[in-house]
């Protein structure tokens, strides 16, 4: 949403079961990102605009993309120039943390009803 101009901003958002783990998708009507770019936007501090025009320090997609790898998913991004962009995670669907034990069960999220149980000790 930052990044487009248009007068109508549209977000599309869904999520799917797919195997052992969920697919999440997030769809905009923006700019759209040029192919050459795709793997850029995951660097850390890197931004396709000058920093001047839109305020960004570069690290949000590094970080989506560390945590989501650290937990065994994939982020993906489909997107051309002025066609706006398809950004898509998977999630497993148990365990949510390797180092905390943490899980979401599936029954928690087919009720809407999530739970994250923590055993993380300082």
């Amino acid at each position: 949403v930052k990044y487009n101009n248009k007068q109508i901003k549209t977000i599309a958002i869904n999520a799917i079961e797919h195997g052992k783990f969920y697919k999440f998708s997030i769809q905009d009507n923006g700019p759209g990102i040029d192919e050459k770019y795709h793997g850029k936007i995951f660097e850390i501090f890197q931004t396709l605009n000058p920093r001047d025009t839109i305020e960004s320090t570069g690290i949000g997609l590094t970080i989506v993309k560390k945590l989501v790898e650290e937990e065994g998913g994939k982020v993906s991004l489909v997107s051309n120039a002025q066609e706006g962009a398809t950004f898509s995670f998977t999630w497993p669907a148990a365990p949510i943390s390797k180092k905390t034990g943490d899980f979401i069960s599936k029954e928690d999220i087919q009720d809407h009803n999530l739970k994250v149980r923590s055993s993380y000790h300082n």
